[in-house]
């Protein structure tokens, strides 16, 4: 049952975080607000993309071990997300520092997705290892241990500058921050099992280079 659960855990943050979306879409649209519009529309093509992962099965698992924190993780994303989709802005139009921080959130999309595509069928919102699981050295990660988790906090910390207001930044540095930090140490004591993975860990920061 607990199992289950888990399961339609990502499915249904999909599904609460695609109806914030559109909501706040159309807040800012009709505010005039065509920057802010435009970045959570493509926030929610965001998460169209990655739908495979969210709805797919666990057939291939051979281990498990979230402890909680995807749970975390994306509880803590869904309430950044929800105050950025309805609280107003302090700031609208296109600005250059405005522009600079869409930049930064399309950027932080690509190195996920980047990320995502280059561990193919050993990525999964789960923390988990499969038969015959490798450790990828190509593409971003021959620089960062984990750039799919850079790649997300990138993207926000974009998409919070664009809809900029008082508690969204405080949220995102007090909950999803540490709740990426924490998924990552959770994420790496099961990666810490494969045999090639303490040699390839050691050559490289986790999240951001020369920080941690």
């Amino acid at each position: 049952m607990r199992g289950k659960l888990e399961s339609l855990f990502p499915p249904a943050l999909f599904v609460l975080a695609t109806a914030m979306l559109l909501r706040g879409t159309w807040a800012r649209g009709s505010d005039g607000d065509l920057l802010g519009a435009l970045v959570l529309l493509a926030y929610l093509g965001w998460l169209v993309l990655e739908i495979r992962i969210t709805f797919q099965g666990a057939t291939e698992e051979t281990s498990s071990g979230d402890r909680g924190s995807l749970q975390l993780y994306g509880m803590s994303r869904m309430v950044v997300l929800g105050t950025l989709v309805t609280l107003t802005p302090v700031w609208d139009g296109w600005s250059p520092l405005r522009v600079l921080a869409a930049a930064a959130f399309l950027a932080g999309v690509v190195l996920r997705l980047g990320s995502i595509h280059q561990l193919g069928r050993f990525y999964s919102h789960r923390v988990r290892t499969v038969a015959e699981h490798r450790i990828v050295r190509t593409g971003p990660y021959r620089v960062l241990r984990h750039p799919s988790y850079a790649g997300m906090v990138l993207a926000h910390l974009g998409v919070v500058l664009v809809l900029l207001n008082p508690v969204s930044p405080v949220l995102f540095a007090a909950l999803m921050v540490p709740a990426i930090i924490w998924r990552i140490l959770v994420e790496e004591e099961t990666l810490m099992r494969l045999d090639a993975y303490p040699a390839y860990a050691a050559g490289r920061p986790r999240l951001i280079p020369a920080v941690w």
